[in-house]
């Protein structure tokens, strides 16, 4: 077993946490039982993690999605009570890292989904160097990336093909991030995928050519969770299990 700082200092370096501004806060946000031998990981902080977390007798769940974010009044009712107070009741340790975890360049959730398909990024675009880019090993079609997508993530993806160019340089950024995508063709991307398409975005797609691919942010964000939880367990002897909550956004 770990003591729940040494875990939280542990992340805190590796995800070089201080480096990123953020919608919430990073790290702990609920403190349980002092002692950690089992974590669950999940992408969201949802009630129905935190029963199955509970039930697989966890200590500590690491999320990407946490409870409290930038803009919340702060009132502990509702939803956010019923979380907080089964959290409380069994003492299990909450940890969320948001961008921290979006942005480590092996276990984080772009990194993690670029390796489902076959790509690894030589440059970064975007705000905080969120959005990766890269080529694949070789062209590909706009047919091609959307079966690649559905095969791996097990769901179609929304696509506007753009001009219907060979895809030689693709970028991408997990979850919420088609403001990325005027960023990601400003550095020469044939294609963006992320988790979400806003209105704007189809337009842009039509009038640059450039192929936009929005697959779902709960199903692009189920990698870099589970892939840091595993590091820690490792890291420190403890036992993991990943819980994906099933979530068609």
């Amino acid at each position: 077993m770990v003591h729940r700082t040494e875990i939280e200092s542990h992340l805190q370096t590796m995800l070089d946490v201080g480096r990123f501004r953020d919608y919430g806060p990073n790290g702990l946000q609920v403190e349980g039982k002092p002692e950690v031998l089992k974590i669950v990981s999940g992408v969201t902080a949802s009630l129905a993690l935190i029963e199955a977390a509970i039930e697989a007798n966890a200590d500590a769940i690491l999320v990407h999605h946490g409870l409290f974010w930038k803009g919340h009044d702060g009132r502990i009712t509702g939803w956010l009570k019923a979380r907080l107070q089964k959290l409380l009741a069994h003492q299990v340790n909450l940890f969320a890292y948001h961008l921290p975890l979006d942005a480590h360049g092996e276990l984080g959730n772009n990194a993690q989904f670029g390796a489902r398909l076959k790509l690894v990024a030589d440059a970064r675009f975007g705000d905080q160097d969120l959005g990766f880019i890269g080529a694949p090993a070789q062209p590909l079609t706009v047919a091609a990336l959307a079966a690649l997508l559905q095969f791996r993530l097990g769901r179609a993806a929304t696509v506007i093909e753009g001009d219907g160019r060979l895809l030689r340089r693709v970028a991408w950024c997990t979850g919420g991030a088609q403001g990325y995508f005027e960023a990601a063709i400003a550095a020469g991307a044939d294609a963006f995928i992320t988790g979400e398409l806003s209105e704007p975005q189809a337009h842009y797609a039509r009038e640059t050519g450039v192929a936009y691919f929005a697959c779902g942010h709960h199903a692009s964000e189920r990698y870099g969770a589970p892939a840091v939880a595993a590091q820690v367990a490792q890291q420190f002897g403890l036992e993991h299990q990943f819980i994906d909550i099933d979530n068609p956004a």
